[in-house]
């Protein structure tokens, strides 16, 4: 693999990066089974780019785009704790009408960015020499910021409160937590980040498509569990660290296996590769218990 491909592969687990934490939000903390980052993913997406497109600043289509997302993760979460609606069913509900708004949004199936200014383009060079390294820089740049932003909140009073509602609701009612209200909060925050994601993603690949999203939980699951598998449970920032480093390392296997010659696969073969290693990362974990149990037992 060469130096170029490696970190388009770490420019692309970056921004995957933020989708597994906002993953980790919604399975881990708040035990709320979510598949709602299929669609807000491309939600992000498609706003910031009609946004940028329509000649507004990128940052700000980024901001617009956290808070589309924050408002499909809320209405997920909305569906559930007001109208009844199973957590997983309603999640389905708003990821597929969520197909259909992103639709509306950009007028199209795709929206392209190719000439549009976007938030590398003050970092790179007038013939895009140095954006092998420039983009990666300010992905790990937000990416650092979003862990180190969601350590802090969840270190905090309300960050505790949604720790305790995803850990044992009924508890944390018999204490004073409102735990709708934190369900609500949790969910608007894990798709906030995933737009911002899908925001950040379509101005790496130069345009948004309507279909960009498909995939996108499997993806952010199998970065949890293999940072799971990674870092042990322990505190928060280690678990927080080991999702980041999870995505990192589940893009870089995609690349070195598409670019493994002797394995003979090519660009159709993504979602195959993705298949494998996400059921590896599942089985990991029970691999990983046995060997302690079996040396437990040799011991």
């Amino acid at each position: 693999m060469t130096l170029i491909a490696f970190m388009g592969a770490m420019e692309i687990g970056l921004i995957f990066a933020l989708v597994a934490l906002g993953v980790l939000i919604s399975f881990r903390i708040l035990n709320f089974p979510d598949l709602t980052a299929d669609g807000s993913f491309p939600l992000g997406g498609a706003v910031a780019a009609t946004l940028i497109a329509g000649g507004h600043d990128p940052w700000l289509a980024c901001a617009v785009a956290a808070a589309a997302g924050a408002c499909a993760g809320w209405l997920t979460a909305w569906l559930h704790v007001r109208l009844g609606i199973l957590q997983l069913l309603a999640s389905i509900l708003v990821m597929i009408a969520l197909y259909s708004i992103n639709l509306r949004i950009m007028g199209a199936p795709n929206v392209p960015l190719i000439g549009s200014p976007t938030v590398f383009a003050p970092l790179i060079d007038a013939d895009g020499a140095n954006a092998w390294l420039m983009q990666p820089a300010l992905l790990a740049t937000v990416v650092v910021v979003a862990k180190l932003a969601l350590d802090a909140f969840f270190a905090s009073q309300a960050g505790l409160s949604m720790r305790a509602t995803g850990a044992n609701a009924r508890m944390a009612r018999a204490q004073g937590i409102s735990t709708d209200r934190m369900t609500l909060l949790g969910m608007a925050l894990s798709n906030a980040l995933i737009a911002v994601a899908g925001a950040l993603y379509v101005q790496t690949q130069g345009g948004a498509d309507v279909s960009m999203g498909i995939g996108t939980i499997v993806v952010g699951l199998a970065a949890v569990i293999i940072g799971e598998t990674l870092l042990p449970a322990g505190s928060l920032w280690l678990i927080t660290l080991g999702t980041v480093l999870g995505a990192l390392l589940y893009r870089l296997l995609i690349a070195l296996a598409l670019n493994a010659d002797f394995l003979g696969l090519q660009a159709q073969d993504l979602n195959l590769v993705t298949a494998l290693l996400v059921g590896l990362a599942l089985v990991l974990p029970r691999l990983k218990r046995s060997l302690r149990s079996g040396k437990g037992t040799a011991s």
